[in-house]
Protein backbone atom coordinates (compact mmCIF):
# COMPACT_ATOMS: atom_id res chain seq x y z
CA UNK A 1 0.00 0.00 0.00
CA UNK A 2 1.45 3.16 -0.87
CA UNK A 3 -0.03 6.26 1.10
CA UNK A 4 -0.37 9.95 -1.01
CA UNK A 5 -2.38 11.66 1.46
CA UNK A 6 -4.70 10.44 4.30
CA UNK A 7 -7.81 9.86 1.97
CA UNK A 8 -5.58 8.90 -0.78
CA UNK A 9 -3.59 5.75 -0.92
CA UNK A 10 -2.81 3.07 -3.80
CA UNK A 11 -2.33 -0.79 -4.08
CA UNK A 12 1.01 -2.24 -5.66
CA UNK A 13 -1.26 -3.81 -8.01
CA UNK A 14 -1.77 -0.68 -9.86
CA UNK A 15 1.62 0.24 -10.43
CA UNK A 16 3.07 -1.47 -13.64
CA UNK A 17 7.06 -1.46 -13.27
CA UNK A 18 9.05 -2.72 -16.19
CA UNK A 19 12.99 -2.11 -16.32
CA UNK A 20 14.68 -1.56 -19.63
CA UNK A 21 18.65 -1.02 -20.57
CA UNK A 22 19.83 2.76 -19.32
CA UNK A 23 21.58 5.16 -21.77
CA UNK A 24 24.33 6.84 -20.67
CA UNK A 25 27.68 5.67 -19.31
CA UNK A 26 28.09 2.56 -17.12
CA UNK A 27 31.27 0.40 -18.97
CA UNK A 28 31.16 -3.48 -19.76
CA UNK A 29 28.11 -3.69 -17.27
CA UNK A 30 25.59 -1.50 -19.10
CA UNK A 31 24.78 -3.81 -22.14
CA UNK A 32 23.89 -6.71 -19.55
CA UNK A 33 21.80 -4.88 -17.02
CA UNK A 34 18.47 -3.28 -17.19
CA UNK A 35 18.87 -0.49 -14.21
CA UNK A 36 16.50 2.04 -16.17
CA UNK A 37 12.52 1.51 -14.68
CA UNK A 38 9.66 2.49 -16.29
CA UNK A 39 6.87 3.09 -13.99
CA UNK A 40 3.04 3.35 -15.69
CA UNK A 41 0.14 3.59 -13.31
CA UNK A 42 -3.37 3.74 -15.00
CA UNK A 43 -5.24 7.04 -13.34
CA UNK A 44 -8.05 7.23 -15.90
CA UNK A 45 -8.93 3.55 -13.98
CA UNK A 46 -8.12 4.00 -10.60
CA UNK A 47 -10.85 3.33 -8.35
CA UNK A 48 -8.49 5.62 -5.69
CA UNK A 49 -8.34 8.74 -7.17
CA UNK A 50 -11.55 11.09 -7.22
CA UNK A 51 -12.54 12.83 -10.28
CA UNK A 52 -11.20 16.36 -9.90
CA UNK A 53 -7.75 14.75 -8.60
CA UNK A 54 -7.52 12.70 -11.56
CA UNK A 55 -8.49 16.28 -14.00
CA UNK A 56 -5.88 18.49 -11.62
CA UNK A 57 -3.19 15.51 -12.67
CA UNK A 58 -4.26 15.07 -16.30
CA UNK A 59 -2.94 19.03 -16.18
CA UNK A 60 0.71 18.33 -13.85
CA UNK A 61 1.30 15.40 -16.09
CA UNK A 62 1.92 16.97 -19.07
CA UNK A 63 3.18 14.84 -21.62
CA UNK A 64 3.80 12.37 -18.87
CA UNK A 65 0.40 11.33 -19.14
CA UNK A 66 -0.54 9.27 -22.26
CA UNK A 67 -4.11 9.80 -23.94
CA UNK A 68 -5.67 6.44 -22.29
CA UNK A 69 -4.89 8.08 -18.96
CA UNK A 70 -2.27 5.92 -17.90
CA UNK A 71 1.01 7.88 -16.32
CA UNK A 72 4.56 6.83 -17.60
CA UNK A 73 7.34 7.82 -15.06
CA UNK A 74 10.96 6.81 -16.35
CA UNK A 75 13.60 6.54 -13.63
CA UNK A 76 17.25 6.20 -14.76
CA UNK A 77 19.47 8.45 -12.84
CA UNK A 78 21.37 5.83 -10.92
CA UNK A 79 23.25 3.11 -11.65
CA UNK A 80 21.43 0.55 -9.28
CA UNK A 81 17.69 -0.84 -10.17
CA UNK A 82 16.49 -0.84 -6.56
CA UNK A 83 17.50 2.60 -6.09
CA UNK A 84 16.24 3.57 -10.08
CA UNK A 85 12.79 2.18 -8.88
CA UNK A 86 12.50 3.84 -5.53
CA UNK A 87 12.89 7.05 -7.48
CA UNK A 88 10.37 6.39 -9.66
CA UNK A 89 7.64 5.89 -7.39
CA UNK A 90 8.82 8.78 -4.91
CA UNK A 91 8.37 11.21 -8.12
CA UNK A 92 5.02 9.37 -8.66
CA UNK A 93 3.81 10.01 -4.92
CA UNK A 94 4.88 13.46 -5.44
CA UNK A 95 3.09 14.55 -8.31
CA UNK A 96 -0.38 12.75 -6.77
CA UNK A 97 0.38 14.62 -3.58
CA UNK A 98 0.84 18.05 -5.84
CA UNK A 99 -2.82 16.67 -7.59
CA UNK A 100 -4.62 16.25 -4.53
CA UNK A 101 -3.71 19.42 -3.34
CA UNK A 102 -6.69 21.94 -4.27
CA UNK A 103 -5.56 25.12 -5.45
CA UNK A 104 -6.18 28.52 -3.29
CA UNK A 105 -9.20 30.40 -4.39
CA UNK A 106 -8.46 33.85 -5.47
CA UNK A 107 -9.63 36.64 -3.53
CA UNK A 108 -10.15 39.74 -5.91
CA UNK A 109 -8.18 42.70 -4.48
CA UNK A 110 -8.45 46.39 -5.48
CA UNK A 111 -5.58 49.22 -6.52
CA UNK A 112 -5.60 51.26 -3.13
CA UNK A 113 -6.65 54.71 -3.78
CA UNK A 114 -3.41 56.38 -2.50
CA UNK A 115 -1.22 54.24 -4.98
CA UNK A 116 -3.56 55.83 -8.12
CA UNK A 117 -2.93 58.89 -6.63
CA UNK A 118 0.68 58.42 -6.94
CA UNK A 119 0.64 57.28 -10.00
CA UNK A 120 -0.89 59.85 -11.75
CA UNK A 121 1.30 62.84 -9.23
CA UNK A 122 4.38 61.17 -11.09
CA UNK A 123 2.39 61.01 -15.11
CA UNK A 124 1.67 64.89 -14.13
CA UNK A 125 5.15 65.86 -13.03
CA UNK A 126 6.78 63.38 -16.00
CA UNK A 127 4.42 65.33 -18.07
CA UNK A 128 5.18 68.48 -17.26
CA UNK A 129 9.05 67.75 -17.87
CA UNK A 130 8.87 66.46 -21.31
CA UNK A 131 6.44 69.60 -21.97
CA UNK A 132 9.24 72.03 -21.16
CA UNK A 133 11.61 70.44 -23.29
CA UNK A 134 11.40 71.57 -27.46
CA UNK A 135 13.42 73.92 -29.50
CA UNK A 136 15.00 76.82 -28.50
CA UNK A 137 13.96 80.39 -30.03
CA UNK A 138 16.35 82.54 -30.51
CA UNK A 139 16.73 85.68 -28.89
CA UNK A 140 17.82 88.16 -31.04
Amino acid sequence: MIFITDTISLSEDELEERFVRSPGPGGQHVNKVETAVQLRFDAANSPNLPPEVLARLKHLAGRRMTRDGVVVIAANRTRSQERNRQDARDRLVELLRDAATPPKQRRPTRTPPASKRRRLETKKKRGAVKKTRGPVADHD
